[in-house]
């Protein structure tokens, strides 16, 4: 395999060995609006080692998305607060970064695959142009050495006829293959962590396979950790190692993946999986989870799922039940998680 890493000018990884691609204790985001601030991510733990695929799942708007940002350090700081105890990637402290080392960092040491493809490519530039870019600007390349690597690039994530359709533009390309695009410019500097923000929307289902195939295959080749949010529980069974479910700006419950689907914790995470729709339920009824979730800065007092739930107690009205450990290697925020655990025993 011919990439980044063939460069001179590559500096080395920014992590010592067995540093975490990203380490996250107690995050929090709020926005600030007109009315008030605004809560959108309470208390976040979470850890992606190198190598490893973690999945990010939930609704929309339970937080997936600002966790990501915050990581990134994306967030405009007059309108958002962003608090941690620990923010680091590859062992870099985002929070106390400055704008050009968070500019280095981008790129350099993590890489973000968003989930519109159409609307994150330039249309007046050529892919080329766009991959050369990161090469020419972290790197110090010369244009001709930048084109010539993006059409390594392209050939990597699996676009045919890489040499000839480096000068192609975006709307050249297919869906499936303006998203292969986007992977290629998160993964052009072989950072150590990728972040893939529902990378999969609106693709068919064909697609979607080779795109969290491509994903998978190059995390291990290139031993990076793989942050993939999404609110497909079926992208999260063919690929994730852990998974990591948020309901309303919080992590609800933690465990890896075979465990999760085995047997869930929680009440929302058992309620997401009764949902999804069966082969050899043709003709009854589809599953639900009643009522909507919370607005985020409008949450019900207790457990933030409790007016859906159905295992909810008069207590789970007063009390916010904290992550905790509910067997090894995972942990639920829920008063009865036990019970929840032993009816999928």
């Amino acid at each position: 395999m011919s990439t980044a890493s063939t460069d001179p000018a590559r500096p080395a990884p920014s992590g010592a060995p067995g540093t975490p691609a990203l380490r996250i204790r107690d995050l929090s985001v709020t926005f600030r609006s007109r009315r008030g601030e605004v809560p959108a991510v309470r208390d976040v733990d979470l850890d992606v080692r190198r190598g490893e695929l973690v999945a990010l799942l939930g609704e929309s708007g339970s937080g997936k998305s600002a966790t990501a940002r915050a990581v990134l350090g994306l967030h405009d700081p007059r309108r958002t607060e962003v608090r941690a105890g620990v923010l680091e990637v590859a062992g870099h402290d985002v929070l106390t970064a400055s704008p050009e080392q968070l500019r280095r960092l981008r790129g350099d040491t993590v890489g973000l695959v968003f989930q519109d493809a159409l609307s994150a490519l330039n249309p007046v530039l050529t892919v080329g142009h766009q991959i050369g870019e990161l090469y020419r600007q972290h790197r110090g390349a010369s244009r001709r050495a930048a084109r010539a690597q993006a059409a390594e690039m392209l050939a990597l994530v699996g676009i045919p006829g890489a040499r000839q359709r480096v000068d192609d533009y975006p709307h050249q390309f297919s869906g499936g293959m303006r998203q292969r695009l986007l992977v290629a410019m998160a993964i052009a500097l072989e950072p150590e962590l990728l972040i893939a923000d529902e990378p999969t929307t609106a693709l068919d289902v064909t697609v979607q396979a080779q795109i969290l195939a491509l994903i998978d295959r190059l995390r291990t080749e290139l031993d990076m950790g793989v942050l993939l949010i999404t609110h497909d529980l079926g992208v999260v069974s063919e690929v994730a190692d852990e998974v990591a479910v948020m309901y309303a700006g919080r992590i609800v419950e933690r465990a890896g993946a075979d465990d999760l689907f085995d047997g869930p914790a929680h009440p929302y995470t058992e309620a997401l999986l009764r949902s999804v729709p069966q082969v050899d339920a043709v003709g009854g009824s589809l599953a639900v989870i009643p009522g909507t979730p919370p607005r985020p800065g409008h949450l019900p007092p207790g457990c933030a799922f409790h007016p859906r739930c159905g295992w909810a107690l008069p207590a789970c009205r007063e009390d916010r039940p904290p992550l905790t450990e509910v067997g090894p290697g995972r942990s639920a925020a829920c008063l009865r998680s036990s019970e929840v655990l032993d009816a999928h025993a």
